[in-house]
């Protein structure tokens, strides 16, 4: 666009933002990426997917082994290794993050080190930081662009509760960073991230207890997904507490202590250390978003289906506005703004493209694991959507049996008229995995009946997915 330094600004050099400007720059925008974040490679490389699912690795060999006298296998556990555990995952987390780094500088596009915050709706101010690739002197500077993409992401989140700063606590960065390895451990949080550090835990032998605030952990799912999932949880000796309300922490001789309300009473329980995952925030500190009255809702970036903000040239993607942070859709967001760009700069009117989220995607790298695609049944009934479900749980399938995964269920929801399947969930082995061939068949809007007649091989833990689709066929 003629009059400006770039046709199109990133801001943020995660998945998102990466994804956004290899699509801009083949499109033939002159773009640029600015990344303010201490490391080059964004939140999932760094503090998020890749680090968590390498200790979560590490957990399930340390309970293998732990139960291998239930197979027949002689084995004794000596415990974890937790400075040759951390030593691994920031081997492979460095290797990563060269791996972003490289494409970030590969020349497709500009890329910048320094802290943007906007001056004005189309301009920016830029503090380089030590180490920057592309800034030169002075180290303030500015520059100018058609259109831009905040792909900021998130920062850990830690609501107010007396006592717990003095008590002292693991906060979802410090939890990936840790070589310690507690005794006891009481996880504040039912999501994502609380779950999946309340299996690692687990995993290598530590004491834990879940805190929730909500009646049910994972309230985003479906009452018998969320049931399904604490009682599996509870079956690998994780205590799970739900409908808390957390009043404060403090540390006592039997470790830190968090007192809670529970049904009207209030209670306590001591660990050795505290994990607070109760949420994360959208990184929007410092943007200058005020300085363009770009709208919020709560922390987050308030976006419309073509991820436009409330000022149409400037675009957001990923954690910075939701609605789910999982790197897939932080993808799909970025690249529907990055096409979206193209036709705003275009000029010609073109009608701009919005985010599908019919295969809207989550999963938890629990034990058991859970995952869940297209609609939930609530959503069905709020929609006004005729459905029927079936489901078929692992404790009646052969090949989890024998693995000895007997906790959940696979779950099938189909529209009531045409048997098209709109939504699934699993709460199971390997969950993240066998959700796929449900998105696969939901992208073709496939029926229950054309899953039911597709081969699966015997014995193998995808099988399950026909006796829910023979069920609703």
């Amino acid at each position: 666009m003629a009059g400006f330094d770039f046709d199109f600004a990133v801001l943020g050099g995660g998945s998102a933002g990466y994804a956004a400007a290899s699509l801009a720059a083949r499109a033939g925008l002159r773009t640029v990426v600015i990344d303010g974040g201490a490391e080059v490679g964004g939140l999932c490389i760094l503090r998020g997917c890749m680090p968590s699912k390498t200790l979560l690795a590490t957990s399930a060999r340390a309970e293998a082994v732990r139960q291998a006298a239930e197979f027949g296998v002689r084995a004794s556990f000596g415990g974890v290794d937790g400075a040759a555990m951390q030593a691994r995952k920031r081997r492979l987390i460095s290797e990563f993050a060269d791996y972003r780094r490289g494409q970030l500088e590969s020349g497709r596009f500009v890329f910048l080190r320094g802290r943007a915050r906007f001056t004005g709706p189309h301009s920016l101010s830029i503090e380089s930081l030590d180490g920057g690739a592309d800034v030169p002197p002075p180290a303030l500077k500015t520059l100018t662009a058609g259109t831009f993409l905040l792909a900021t992401g998130s920062r850990s989140h830690t609501p107010p509760v007396p006592g717990l700063e003095e008590c002292g606590f693991l906060d979802s960065d410090r939890f990936l960073e840790s070589e310690r390895l507690p005794a006891s451990v009481t996880v504040l949080g039912g999501g994502a991230i609380a779950l999946e550090a309340a299996t690692f835990y687990a995993g290598v032998g530590s004491r834990v207890t879940v805190l929730q605030r909500s009646e049910r952990i994972l309230k985003e799912a479906d009452p018998e997904v969320s049931e399904a999932l604490a009682e599996g949880l509870r079956s690998r000796g994780i205590r799970v507490e739900t409908g808390t309300q957390l009043c404060s922490a403090f540390a006592g001789p039997e470790g830190k202590v968090v007192v809670f309300r529970q049904s009207g009473s209030e209670r306590q329980v001591a660990a050795e250390e505290i994990l607070c995952a109760l949420g994360r925030q959208a990184a929007t500190g410092g943007l200058g978003l005020e300085t363009c009255g770009i709208s919020l809702t709560g922390s987050r970036v308030a976006v419309s289906a073509t991820q436009q903000t409330s000022l149409p040239h400037i675009f957001a993607a990923g954690d910075v506005c939701g609605p789910l942070e999982v790197v897939h859709l932080a993808i799909q967001q970025a690249e529907t703004a990055a096409r979206n760009a193209v036709r705003l700069l275009g000029g010609a009117g073109e009608p701009l493209e919005e985010t599908d989220y019919r295969l809207k995607l989550l999963a938890i790298f629990s034990e058991p694991g859970m995952a869940m695609v297209g609609l939930t049944e609530a959503e069905a009934r709020t929609g006004g959507i005729p459905v029927l479900s079936a489901s078929y749980p692992f404790n009646d399938h052969g090949k989890s049996m024998v693995e000895g995964h007997l906790h959940g269920f696979a779950k099938l929801l189909v529209q009531a008229e045409t048997r098209e399947i709109l939504g699934a969930s699993v709460v199971g082995p390997h969950a993240a995995e066998l959700i796929h061939e449900v998105v696969v068949a939901m992208h073709f809007r496939a029926t229950a009946g054309d899953l039911a007649r597709i081969p699966h091989y015997h014995p193998t833990l995808s099988e399950i997915w026909t006796y829910p689709a023979e069920a609703l066929a």
